[in-house]
């Protein structure tokens, strides 16, 4: 689970005659990784597409294009359909026909659609026209008299322009319009004269009848309004062809581009005149079966010979000719954990060499994020979002997050219930040191005193024994809740990250040791181990010593003191020949401050926990008062039904704005500690995915009863 799979490089040759056949063969296996050929020395050059694929790819653009034009999307639903159905109808032409049915609608479409455009073009012209008391056959027709029509922005009545005749009408808000007829020698002249106003000008239609602009404009929206009933019309008619042919084209698009990216394998493999060979990388424990596989299929046609299998040193490699240096990476972790591995590919894919941080991504990504959370209340929703993430969502972005959330609120139930005994910002139960110093439940809520918002306060009721019991979180000896256990909740963040950044120091010295030997690894990654241990046991010596008052010369403190300085000076020397003095001492200093940012995994806590404590006071110490009868306190119901149903709806938006906080903060600091101080301890990443040849199916669109389907 830990290294990716391990990988054999096996050589296939076979006749050309059944190359077809042969591709078929190779995509029924799911396993076979294709070595791209490079022509060289050895006389044989890439092959050309199988006869038909270039047919496959324009009917694919075909269907590209009409379903942009239909609206057909990735994620539109259709109803099944056999393969065999959509591979008969494709050879009859089908394709063809549909697109000459959907492309003639179409251009009826957009027709109408320029033809509105231009008409609402004219109309507002007209609409400007109005205002002016001309017919529309005065703007045109003369031969030397220029017509300068347009809008102005201030009023052209005052515009002096020589031997012409304005018509202008003007509006403060609406601006002004401007009619000059002037003669042609002079137009140039009226033209400056009319840029003073801000001057644009309009396009007015030729007429030669005599008609005012106002009945142009009703013409113009009878003619509108019959286009834009043509219009519904065409788009009801691509809407019923959708309906028709979407299963259809779906199916067609998925056929199609399984037909294009098998007729494109030659290009990718090496031919001669009789024969090709391919080069590919296969799984180790899948080799013998597919020899004897594509042997059974193809018989004497196709010969499949063992090449080698290749080690995890990074000499292996290295020596290898160029094209096979780089093994692609097969991920093999289980079901559960392969869902993380979204999450590992947003940085990288693993090398063929490394470890896979999947796993440990797996484990601590939603444990930090549940750490972070820690609340009933909270995490509740988030099991039940995540829970219908998975099951529902297909896009690997909102999976990943559905993920996160569903075990990130398994973790915060969990922390909520047994660590933090928290629900919505307030503990199930109170408490307080007696006068012998031991912690005493509230054994009946009413011992409250009311500094502190419980649920046994609020209800009114006092829980049974046994249900104390559950709550360890007071054994810290501070206090109830995160905020009075600051001090116990930073220990255990830095505890947590002592043993992420081990597990992660040590994961890449197995990195190096299986890559380079024992020692490149020790010389590497052995002084930086040192050290950090050394860092944390001098750490510990100090602040024993400054804060307990421990004596640092003698017993533990002086102990722990002189390994790590032992620790650190052998960490800084076996440094210092790796990567050199400045670099070995330079990088002392780091330690603590990788181990000190996992104190954010108590700060998100307990800002999470400041914020709900802050809005619960406000909510039920000041909308919902509480009162003291008889010394005792209890919370004042009676305050009327408006400021109760305030509380509820205040409370209900306060606590969401939380959770819409933990969302955020705690899922984006939970990956941040798995990508910066875990992986990159030990992940250097720049590997090449592992991709089969396999036919990408999918249930949606053919029916799993009828069809040939190679994957669901």
């Amino acid at each position: 689970m830990l290294l990716p799979e391990s990988m054999s490089r096996i050589v296939i040759v076979g006749t050309k005659t059944r190359m077809e056949d042969a591709i078929n063969a190779f995509y029924s296996e799911k396993a076979i990784h294709v070595i791209d050929h490079t022509t060289g020395d050895d006389g044989l050059s890439i092959g050309s597409p199988i006869q038909g694929t270039s047919k496959a790819s324009e009917r694919l653009l075909k269907i590209k294009a009409m379903e942009k034009e239909l609206g057909i999307k990735k994620k539109t639903k259709t109803a099944d359909i056999a393969v065999e159905d959509v591979q008969k109808r494709i050879a009859d032409g089908e394709v063809e026909s549909v697109e000459d049915e959907v492309l003639k609608t179409v251009d009826a479409r957009n027709d109408l659609t320029q033809k509105i455009t231009e008409l609402n073009s004219k109309k507002k012209t007209f609409e400007i026209l109005k205002k002016l008391p001309l017919t529309l056959d005065l703007y045109s027709g003369y031969k030397s008299v220029a017509v300068l029509v347009g809008t102005t922005v201030t009023d052209a009545a005052a515009v002096k322009i020589d031997d012409a005749e304005v018509f202008s009408s003007f509006d403060k808000k609406e601006g002004g319009v401007v009619a000059v007829f002037v003669k042609a020698a002079g137009k140039s002249k009226a033209v400056d004269a009319l840029n003073e106003c801000g001057f644009v000008e309009l396009s007015v239609p030729v007429y030669t009848d005599k008609v005012s602009a106002e009945q142009a404009c009703q013409k113009v929206d009878s003619e509108i309004s019959e286009a834009t009933e043509a219009l519904e019309a065409e788009n009801k008619t691509l809407e019923a062809l959708k309906t028709k042919y979407m299963s259809f084209l779906k199916g067609s698009d998925e056929e199609l581009s399984i037909e294009v990216e098998k007729g494109s394998v030659p290009l990718r493999i090496a031919v001669s005149k009789y024969a090709y060979v391919m080069d590919a990388w296969v799984p180790t424990k899948k080799v013998d079966a597919i020899k004897a596989d594509l042997e059974q299929k193809l018989g004497d046609d196709i010969y499949v010979e063992f090449q080698e299998t290749r080690g995890r040193k990074l000499e292996d490699s290295e020596n290898a000719e160029p094209r096979f240096k780089n093994v692609p990476t097969k991920q093999n972790n289980g079901v559960v954990v392969g869902e993380f591995e979204y999450a590992t590919s947003m940085v990288d894919i693993p090398k063929y060499q490394e470890i896979d941080p999947t796993f440990l991504i797996a484990i601590f990504l939603p444990l930090f994020f549940g750490y972070m959370i820690g609340d009933i209340g909270y995490s509740i929703p988030f099991i039940i979002i995540g829970a219908y993430g998975l099951k529902y969502a297909k896009n690997k972005d909102w999976r990943s997050i559905g993920l996160v959330l569903f075990f990130g609120g398994i973790w915060g139930a969990i922390f909520g219930m047994f660590y933090y005994g928290e629900m919505l910002g307030m503990h199930f139960i109170g408490g307080e040191y007696n006068a012998a110093g031991i912690w005493q439940w509230y054994s009946d809520s009413a011992a409250n005193d009311g500094t502190n918002i419980t649920w046994d306060w609020i209800l009114g009721v006092t829980f049974p024994d046994w249900f104390y019991e559950l709550m360890p979180n007071v054994a810290h000896g501070e206090g109830v809740g995160k905020l009075e256990d600051v001090g116990f909740l930073l220990k255990m963040s830095v505890y947590i990250g002592i043993v992420h950044l081990l597990i992660g120091q040590l994961v890449g010295l197995y990195n190096m040791l299986i890559q380079r030997g024992g020692k490149f690894a020790f010389i590497h990654k052995g002084g930086m181990i040192f050290s950090f241990f050394g860092m944390i046991f001098l750490c510990y010596a100090l602040t024993d010593f400054m804060f307990n008052s421990a004596s640092i010369t003698e017993g533990i403190t002086f102990i722990t003191l002189i390994l790590g300085v032992v620790c650190i000076v052998a960490g800084v020397a076996i440094n210092t020949k790796a990567e050199g003095a400045m670099q070995a001492v330079m990088g002392i200093p780091e330690i603590i401050g990788q181990i000190l940012s996992y104190t954010r995994l108590a700060a998100i806590a307990m800002s999470k926990a400041g914020m709900a404590l802050a809005f619960n006071y406000i909510i039920f110490k000041m909308i919902i008062p509480s009162h003291t009868v008889d010394g005792l306190i209890y919370l004042d119901y009676s305050s009327g039904i408006v400021m109760v149903i305030i509380a509820i709806v205040m409370f209900a938006f306060l606590h969401l704005v939380v959770w819409t906080l933990g969302i955020l903060s705690a899922g984006l600091h939970a990956l941040r500690l798995q990508y910066v101080e875990l992986m990159m301890r030990f992940f250097d990443g720049g590997g090449k995915k592992f991709a089969p040849l396999k036919e990408k199916r999918v249930k949606t669109f053919f029916s799993k009863k009828t069809s040939t389907i190679k994957e669901v």
